[in-house]
Formats: C-alpha cells, structure tokens, sequence
C-alpha cells in the first residue's frame, strides 16, 4: 500500500507538471473570441470588459469581438471603448457573419479598436445619436417661423450639442486609430453607412475576411501598438477561447430586459397593496417586495425616462385611487392613459424599450379592471340593504309575548327589545316604523296586508 501511495503521488504531480507546461506553452496561442450579438448594453458591457481581462490575465495573444449589432445605449458604449484603449492586449473587432452590421454604438467600437475587420455583406455606419422620450422628428416648413433654440438645420440646441459631442468623440478614435476622419463626421452628422468592400476602399476599416479563418491568416505577422508596446501576431496554432456570459451575466440579462423590468415593477407595487390591503398575507408582500428591488436594481441599469416614470406612477395611483373615491370612472381613465403614455417614454433608447403590445395589453387589461370596478359601485347601489339601520326599518316582526308598552319581538330568529303604544298579543305582527340604538319603534299591521 505504501509504495502504491508513492506511485500515486509521482503520477499526480507529473500529470499536474504536464497540465502546467501545456498551460504556458498556449499562454501566448490563445485567442479570447467574444460574440457581441444584439443592442449593446449592460450584460454586453460586462461580457466584453470581463474578456478584456481574462485575456491580460492569461497573456492571450488576441481579443477578437465578433460584432453583429444594430446600436445601443450611449454609456455602456463608451465603457467598453475605455475598457478597449485601456486593454495590454489587441482588440480586434469583426463586424460577422454575412448579413450582420455595426450600426450605430457598434460603429465606435469598430473605430476604437486596434484592428477593424468586416465580413463581405455586412455594413456599418448610421451612427447619429438619438435622444428618445422627445416627440417624433417633423419636417421643417419654410413658412413655419423658426423656433428660439432650433437652427438653420431644424434641430434644437440639444440635439446639436448631443451631435457635436458624438463627432468629437469618434473623429478623436479615428486619429487615434489613424482611420477616415472625414467619414466618421459623415456617420455621424448624416447617418452615413458603408458597406465592407467600401469601408475598406476609404480607410475606415483594415481588412475584409470571409470568416475567423480568413481573419487570422490575414492577421498573421501584423504589429499593433499596444499603450507604446509593439506586439507582433503570430496565428499560427492559436487556440480559440469563447467567451459566453456566466449566471450572472445571464440573470443581468433577464432583469434588465425592459420588459421583464415593466413586469417586475407591476408585480411589486400591486403585491404590495394586496399586502397592505390584507396584513398577515405575507406571499404578496414577500413577492411585491423582492419583484420591486429587482425592478430598481434594473431601472438603475437601464436608460430611465423619469418623466415616463412619473406618468406610470401616478397612472397607478389614479386606478388604485379609483377603488377607494367614487369619481364616476374620472381617476380610472386617467389612470390608464397616464400609465399607458408613461410606459411608452419609460425607456430613454431605441433598442431597449419596452414592446407595445404589451403596453397595449397592461393598459387594457387595467381599464377593464377600472370598468368591472364601476359595474360593482353601480350595482352595489341599486342593490338592497341587506344589514343595519336601513335594513330594519319596514321589517315585519312577530310579537313573542303580549304587552302594551316595552316587550319582545321576533326578526329573522332574532329576539329585539320594542316600544308601541298600542297594547299587543302574542303572535300579532308588527312593522318596525324606527330604531333607537337597540330598541325598535314598532306599529300593528294589517294581516291581510303581511299575507299578500
């Protein structure tokens, strides 16, 4: 037994050398490939920052970004064009497979990189900024008089500043990538785009490849300046490494889907007043609780409106008031509306919103709830009074034992203290004319009458 021991322990520790050895010897083979697809965002953000770092940590020879992306929000964009000009190891973007783009936050991202890559049938550009949450883009009217803060091209000083600020940015990569300035200008004061065969044409990107093969074989023997430091690629034997969002990642993506969000928003306020309205329920509160943290954790994420956001909140408050303050259906409708505009500006982007149909849907589901609610007010008032004061006046009663003045008088099974001023006998039936707190004022009524 003890020399099998010994054994062991030579063949675990040789084994663990040989895993060691291989280990460094593709330290500097591997290549950390990234598939970017969908709008640029949080989990994106934190998927490619996280590969960045992987990377420098396992002196990866390469990141490949393996684009395919219609735009996204303005912040995570630039997080991960500081996490690329910050990275000790190339950056090489590759706008792929065939039919994909890099429209808009992608085109920046294309411009930061060290090298800039296309697949044929792809395209890139149109990367004018747009503020989400104003009112839709009209056509200027030469006899229409030109508005204080709007210029000779129909925009306001806002969306000006926004598009400076944008042109700035990218024609600053552009000279630092040594890229097409001019083009850049265009991508961005006039939405310009370009194909993969035109791109290369006019210097905006560095190499067209048909595939991630094509693209290495090309790469093989480049320099790129890394922060001041030459690294030469060599592709030959490189090991690819994809990179897929972990658990977290996943969950992030889950949350911070707008409509998922709008759902845990509604799930947590109206848990909450089942909670309230029922104390001791404890599964709504628990519920509303946990949905509506997860919703300002996602709203925190997110690119939030919060003109939109107060619209929806008081749209809440106005149908739940609604429930409470008979309006005539003034608050319920109001409510709606106000939730419904206030869902649609929630979202400050285009490519994260939350989808109309189900906007439409809340929104209808809500008014039918506010209109079975004053079906309930209306009936209720047309309905009998079933209990109290109002229902005991006009009553018939049955005299238990004949008296004159103060006795006993049978309603429903149940026995009432009586004043008359007529004297009575038992079994004669009585009509309750009034009540003072617990005595009831009673009269004699003609049997024929009780009868029919």
């Amino acid at each position: 037994m003890r020399r099998f021991r010994h054994i062991f322990r030579w063949i675990t520790a040789i084994g663990a050398l040989i895993t060691f050895a291989a280990a460094v010897a593709n330290a500097g083979n591997k290549v950390y490939l990234v598939e970017v697809n969908g709008a640029v965002g949080p989990v994106i953000q934190e998927l490619i920052e996280r590969s960045i770092t992987n990377a420098e940590d396992a002196d990866a020879m390469m990141v490949i970004l393996q684009m395919d992306t219609p735009g996204g929000l303005d912040h995570s964009m630039r997080e991960i064009i500081k996490a690329i000009l910050d990275a000790h190891v190339p950056v090489i973007t590759y706008i792929s497979p065939q039919g994909s783009r890099a429209a808009s936050a992608g085109t920046y991202i294309l411009y930061a990189s060290h090298v800039a890559a296309m697949a044929p049938a792809t395209n890139l550009g149109a990367a004018t900024p747009v503020q989400i949450g104003g009112l839709p883009k009209i056509p200027t009217d030469p006899s229409r008089p030109k508005q204080e803060d709007e210029g000779d091209d129909g925009r306001t000083s806002m969306e000006r500043k926004m598009i400076n600020d944008a042109t700035a940015y990218i024609t600053g990569l552009a000279k630092l990538r040594n890229r097409n300035e001019e083009w850049a200008r265009l991508a961005v004061r006039q939405a310009a785009s370009l194909s993969a065969e035109e791109a290369l044409e006019q210097n905006v990107i560095d190499l067209v490849a048909s595939d991630l093969t094509d693209l290495l074989r090309q790469l093989d023997g480049w320099e790129i300046n890394v922060k001041g430091r030459i690294v030469k690629l060599d592709t030959d034997a490189l090991v690819f490494e994809r990179i897929s969002p972990d658990w977290r990642s996943e969950l992030l993506a889950v949350i911070t889907n707008p409509n998922i969000a709008y759902v845990l928003m509604l799930v947590g306020i109206y848990g909450l007043i089942l909670e309230f309205s029922n104390p001791g329920s404890i599964l709504p509160g628990v519920v509303g609780i946990i949905s509506l943290l997860l919703a300002l954790y996602a709203f925190q994420v997110l690119p939030i409106n919060y003109a939109g956001l107060a619209l929806l909140a008081i749209g809440l408050v106005f149908m739940i008031s609604e429930i409470f303050i008979t309006s005539g259906g003034i608050l319920g409708l109001g409510g709606v509306i106000a939730f419904a505009v206030g869902s649609i500006m929630l979202f400050d982007d285009d490519y994260l919103a939350v989808s109309i149909p189900m906007i439409g849907g809340t929104a209808l589901v809500a008014g039918g709830f506010m209109l079975w609610i004053l079906k309930r007010f209306a009936s209720l008032r047309r309905a009998q009074v079933v209990s109290g004061g109002e229902y005991m006046i006009g009553q018939i009663a049955t005299v238990r034992d004949g008296f004159s003045e103060r006795g006993r008088v049978d309603i429903d099974g149940e026995s009432w203290l009586a004043e008359t001023s007529l004297p009575l006998v038992e079994g004669q039936k009585v009509r309750v004319t009034a009540i003072d707190k617990l005595i009831l004022r009673i009269e004699p009524v003609d049997e024929t009458t009780v009868e029919e």
